[in-house]
């Protein structure tokens, strides 16, 4: 049961230049909506959103940001070095009881945060955040829940989507396999997860079946997920996103049909056939 507080809300791509990540990403046949500034005055972000309810957020330091307020942001790393992938957020049916259950597995989870932004259009958005574990987003997801109906920060998807499912799966880069899901057991009550190399991706998987959760650790010295995790540390390092299907060469995920690319400003992108 509790695999179910893991479904994604939505998950987010940071830089340092929104125009650039959205100018990738569109031409791999995402469209996105300007979503407005953060009430934080460091950032901004676009999102597009899927059938699903999932959305995938550009978020990227707004042009007049205050530079204490950007150095202040929890993310500010993997703003200032296009880290491109950066974290993932749940909404559970019961944010106070999945605060309250969590933190009954020892895994420590923040008080609730207040935050929101203004649309383009004017309409004011807020909600409330919490952290969970060590770091925001970049190992389990944090926890959201809306103030403000939800269908106003999840803009329809009709006018946003490419036609595609959803987020399917979030690959978090981790430095120790076992001991990454063993944290993920605890937090979540999960069964042993499906295990595999990955060549393409330079990296050993695992993945929890029946959630989004597959961590990777790299296979070799020299692989460029090392150099991610020293650079940013535990955290995504791709996403995957359903479609009906794939016109180049594909590859394997767990059995799953998958298109690996790589877009500059953004990073590593799954296309997954379901």
């Amino acid at each position: 049961m509790c695999s179910q507080n893991l479904k994604v809300d939505h998950v987010t791509v940071a830089g340092r230049d929104l125009r650039a990540m959205q100018k990738a990403l569109e031409g791999s046949g995402l469209r996105f909506q300007y979503g407005g500034p953060h009430s934080n005055h460091a950032t901004e972000m676009a999102l597009s959103v899927f059938p699903d309810g999932s959305y995938l957020e550009l978020i990227a330091i707004q042009p007049k940001a205050d530079p204490k307020a950007v150095a202040a942001h929890e993310w500010h790393k993997f703003l200032k070095g296009d880290a491109g992938p950066t974290s993932w957020a749940v909404r559970p049916a019961n944010f106070a009881e999945e605060v309250e259950r969590l933190r009954k597995t020892g895994i420590s989870v923040s008080e609730p945060r207040p935050n929101g932004r203004k649309r383009p259009d004017g309409v004011e958005l807020k909600w409330e955040t919490a952290q969970v574990g060590v770091t925001n987003g970049t190992f389990f997801p944090f926890l959201i829940h809306d103030f403000t109906p939800r269908e106003l920060r999840a803009f329809t998807w009709e006018r946003t989507g490419f036609g595609g499912n959803g987020i399917t799966k979030v690959v978090i880069a981790v430095k120790n396999l076992d001991a990454a899901i063993e944290q993920f057991q605890r937090a979540y009550s999960l069964a042993e997860p499906l295990r595999e190399n990955d060549a393409t991706f330079g990296a050993s998987m695992a993945w929890f079946k029946g959630t989004p959760v597959v961590l990777a650790a790299p296979l070799s010295r020299e692989s460029w997920l090392r150099e991610r995790l020293a650079r940013f540390g535990e955290s995504p390092c791709a996403f995957v996103l359903g479609v009906g299907d794939i016109s180049d060469a594909p590859g394997k995920l767990f059995g799953h049909t998958v298109s690996w690319r790589i877009l500059p400003s953004v990073g590593w992108l799954g296309y997954e056939v379901q």
